[in-house]
């Protein structure tokens, strides 16, 4: 039986950590209007917050390891609702951004601990389900986040929603640091758990942080060049390409999250849904920017973000198979960082050459590199499991 009173607790911290970050990108207009912001200066906004998160994840990890992770993740709360308030009280570009990048290291010390808490928490035959159910936090946050943030702006301030958004973070904090179960990191057991190495070097990690990569360069250009790229070819309103790009996909890969925790954990099967889920995925990633009706790429996005789910709901559970439980943290952290940096990476990719290769040209190319490190995970997994039958 699930722990839900703990998974609950961590989902609705996840979601307010999204909703946080995310609801910046409603305010463009705003920010442009009252702290004239240039359009170079509003990419910054994504680009600092996410470089600095992505790098700060191995020292959060690292930490999770070593310190009551109850308390980590409610100091975590506490500290980006107020770089959420600094940034809703800020005059100029410099001091906005300097804060959106503050906050990078402030939420990044949220997600390893929690994901080890879980793992630590949930028995092997449940642990896809609560890491899958605690990440289907993040697609919430996003659009709440997004909708909070545009309507906020909209009808009172976009100081207000920062505010507002803040105070509401730090009380729930306040809530967690009581609620919490008290966590301490698992004792090193053996010379191996005390080895700083011993994630880096796990051959299973290593072939799951090359899978990972190319699952989220896939999944971040739908994050951040979809709406744009529906409306161009198209010729949609910003308001129906912004609906058809995110609900869809946002909706069914909350769907594929459920369904691969679930089948993995009563299969017993992580590597392998996760490898199913990157390889079933990449031909839809690159149908959606390839397709030429609204309703067609519609559908190519619901079913890539599907089979997206199925990955989305492992990778974590996965890692946490082939590395030492003492360092759970770490392991989550560099895979994050992983994620990260991948994303920045297409991101900024994904704009410099839409004009030459094109989206799916681009997409052409990362779907391959999913194909061939999904077959990679099978592989793995396979040996695995040919070596344990075998012992």
């Amino acid at each position: 039986m699930l722990k839900y009173h703990l998974l609950g607790l961590l989902w609705l911290a996840l979601a307010l950590n999204y909703l946080d970050r995310q609801m910046v990108f409603s305010i463009y207009p705003a920010l442009r209007r009252d702290l004239h912001f240039t359009g170079a200066q509003l990419g910054l906004i994504g680009s600092v917050f996410t470089w600095v998160y992505s790098l700060s994840m191995p020292v959060a990890g690292w930490l999770a390891d070593r310190v009551r992770r109850d308390r980590m993740i409610a100091g975590s709360m506490v500290l980006w609702s107020l770089t959420t308030l600094a940034c809703g009280l800020s005059h100029s570009v410099p001091v906005f951004l300097f804060f959106r990048a503050l906050m990078g290291v402030t939420e990044a010390l949220y997600y390893p601990a929690a994901a080890a808490i879980l793992a630590e928490s949930y028995a092997a035959a449940a642990r896809s389900r609560a890491l899958g159910i605690h990440q289907s936090a993040q697609l919430f946050g996003i659009i709440a986040g997004g909708w909070y943030g545009g309507y906020m702006a909209d009808h009172f301030t976009w100081r207000a929603a920062c505010a507002l958004a803040a105070t509401g973070g730090a009380v729930y904090a306040a809530f967690l640091m009581r609620a919490l179960p008290i966590s301490r990191p698992a004792p090193v057991a053996d010379t191996n758990g005390r080895n700083p190495m011993a994630v880096p070097r796990s051959g299973g990690y290593q072939i799951l942080s090359l899978a990972f990569f190319a699952h989220c360069a896939m999944l971040w250009i739908f994050y951040a060049w979809l709406p744009a790229h529906l409306a161009e070819r198209f010729h949609l309103s910003m308001t129906e390409s912004g609906f058809r790009a995110t609900v869809f996909v946002q909706l069914a890969c909350g769907a594929g999250v459920v369904a691969g925790s679930y089948l993995a954990d009563r299969l017993g099967a992580r590597f392998q849904v996760a490898a199913a889920g990157l390889l079933l995925a990449a031909p839809f990633g690159y149908l959606t920017f390839a397709a030429t009706t609204p309703g067609a790429a519609t559908l190519f996005s619901a079913l890539y973000g599907f089979f997206a789910g199925l990955m989305i709901a492992n990778a974590f559970a996965a890692a946490y198979e082939v590395v030492p439980v003492n360092q759970f943290g770490l392991a989550a952290g560099l895979l994050n960082m992983t994620g990260g940096i991948a994303a920045t990476i297409m991101i900024y990719s994904a704009g410099v050459l839409k004009e030459t290769l094109g989206f799916d040209g681009l997409l052409g190319w990362i779907g391959l590199a999913c194909v061939a490190t999904a077959l990679l995970m099978g592989w793995y997994a396979r040996a695995r499991e040919m070596k344990r039958e075998a012992a």
